[in-house]
C-alpha cells in the first residue's frame, strides 16, 4: 500500500515521503496513529505542505535537543550507594536513576537516550553518553560513592 508519511519514522522515511508498506502495517498502525495518510490523488497534492510541516517539527525537536546539550555541559551526578568490601554495589545505578537525577536538576532526558552498556555496579567515576540523535550527543560524569 502506498502511503504519505505525516511524521518522521525511523527506518521508514521522513514526513512528506511517499513510501510503500505492507497493508497491515498501514491499516493497523500508521493510519490509526495518524503517522501517515493514504497516497490518493487528493493527498498527493498536499505532499509539499506535509513535508514543510514535518521539516519544521524536526527543526523544533533539534533545537530542543541542542538546548538540552547546553544544559548538560559540565554536569556531574553523584550517587551514594551501599557496597561490599570489594567496592561492588549491592544494587546498581540505572538509566532511571540518571533520568531522575537530571530531572531534579531541571533537565528532561528520556531514558532511551542514555547509552549504558550495563548498569553501573561498582564504585568509581564514569562517563555516560547521551545520544539525542546521531549528530546531537552529550556526555555527563557520574560519580558513584560508597555510602
Amino acid at each position: 500500500m502506498k502511503i504519505i508519511l505525516v511524521k518522521d519514522i525511523q527506518g521508514l522515511g521522513n514526513g512528506g515521503d511517499v513510501v510503500e508498506v505492507k497493508n497491515g502495517y498501514a491499516r493497523n498502525y500508521l493510519l490509526p496513529q495518524k503517522l501517515a495518510i493514504v497516497a490518493n490523488d487528493y493527498n498527493l497534492t498536499k505532499i509539499e505542505a506535509l513535508a514543510k510541516e514535518a521539516k519544521n517539527e524536526r527543526a523544533a525537536i533539534e533545537n530542543k535537543y541542542k538546548a538540552a546539550v547546553e544544559q548538560l555541559k559540565g554536569i556531574e551526578l553523584v550517587f551514594s550507594r551501599k557496597a561490599d568490601e570489594h567496592d561492588h554495589l549491592f544494587g546498581s545505578v540505572s538509566e532511571n536513576d540518571l533520568v531522575d537525577a537530571l530531572a531534579a536538576k531541571g533537565i528532561e532526558v528520556h531514558k532511551s537516550f542514555i547509552q549504558l552498556d550495563n548498569h553501573i555496579k561498582e564504585i568509581g567515576n564514569f562517563d555516560v553518553k547521551i545520544n539525542f540523535t546521531n549528530e546531537i550527543t552529550a556526555s555527563i560524569k557520574v560519580n558513584v560513592e560508597k555510602e
